[in-house]
């Protein structure tokens, strides 16, 4: 950046005349020809500068207001939290632009995009995706139109404190980070009773939302890490990734009981978007 405008200043010194050739210094709103003589009247300009405005500042103003009214949100939650749920509430209410990294990758894979064939090459092997390349999928994600214009939902992601690192020196910080906090007790059993029909690829749960009747329930499959040693070792998990998350977005993260009805999951979360919507446009509106 330093040389960006070191080579600025020095284009524009070399095309600015020597001070013996100069002309009269011009008065402000005004605007004198080259090759006039320097008694020569200046012509007047009806410039925003002239009516006490400033255009470069009026103009940010208007681009921060419009920033102003866009959401960006980060969500995290343990396997059988309501995540997904939440978040098709959250895009239907506010309009964010929805974006998880999972699925992110498996597009890009498909679509065969530089990003996706690097990824491909760890996964054929067996290997994790090196957080490089997610971060660089997420980050062109977020900064195309829709995302910029609508605002963004990042689901599950950043998940570690190096991915939330890259994030933060890119310069990409959500407006809230929301946690949703379920008792391990009663995740178990919603991963445990989780059922999956192959043919309509519908999720069902045996105590939850059983299926309709014995035709659909005799060709339920589980997932095979749908058990309950399973998904104790997916909580460690989880937990590991939050606590590691905590020190960057301290003063973001706020946990909502996810143990509780979808309508009332969602009704903390719309409150506590609509807060930080308001809070954003005051800081705006102060500045």
């Amino acid at each position: 950046m330093a040389s960006s405008t070191a080579s600025a200043a020095a284009i524009v010194s070399s095309l600015s005349p020597s001070p013996v050739a100069a002309e009269r210094p011009i008065p402000h709103g005004s605007l004198l020809f080259r090759g006039s003589r320097a008694g020569s009247s200046p012509l007047r300009l009806n410039s925003a500068r002239n009516r006490g405005l400033s255009p470069a500042p009026r103009a940010a103003k208007a681009v921060a207001a419009e920033k102003a009214d866009l959401l960006n949100v980060m969500i995290a939650g343990a396997p059988a939290s309501g995540k997904g749920t939440q978040c098709e509430l959250i895009k239907a209410k506010y309009g964010l632009v929805h974006i998880s990294a999972g699925d992110l990758l498996r597009a890009e894979i498909a679509t065969g995009t530089e990003n996706g064939k690097r990824a491909k090459e760890f996964m054929e092997k067996g290997q994790l995706v090196p957080d490089e390349i997610v971060v660089n999928m997420v980050k062109e994600r977020l900064l195309q139109a829709d995302a910029q214009e609508k605002g963004w939902l990042l689901d599950g992601y950043p998940r570690s404190y190096s991915q939330s690192m890259a994030l933060e020196n890119l310069g990409i910080r959500p407006d809230i980070f929301i946690l949703l906090d379920v008792p391990d007790e009663l995740l178990v059993e919603r991963v445990v009773g989780r059922r999956l029909d192959p043919v309509t690829e519908k999720i069902y749960h045996l105590k939850y939302s059983p299926p309709e009747n014995e035709e659909i329930a005799s060709r339920l499959t589980q997932r095979f890490d749908d058990t309950e040693e399973k998904v104790k070792l997916r909580l460690q998990t989880h937990y590991q990734n939050i606590e590691s998350l905590v020190s960057i977005y301290e003063d973001l993260i706020v946990k909502v009981k996810g143990d509780t009805t979808v309508e009332d999951v969602f009704g903390e979360i719309d409150k506590l978007l609509t807060s930080s919507l308001e809070k954003k446009r005051e800081m705006v509106a102060s500045s």
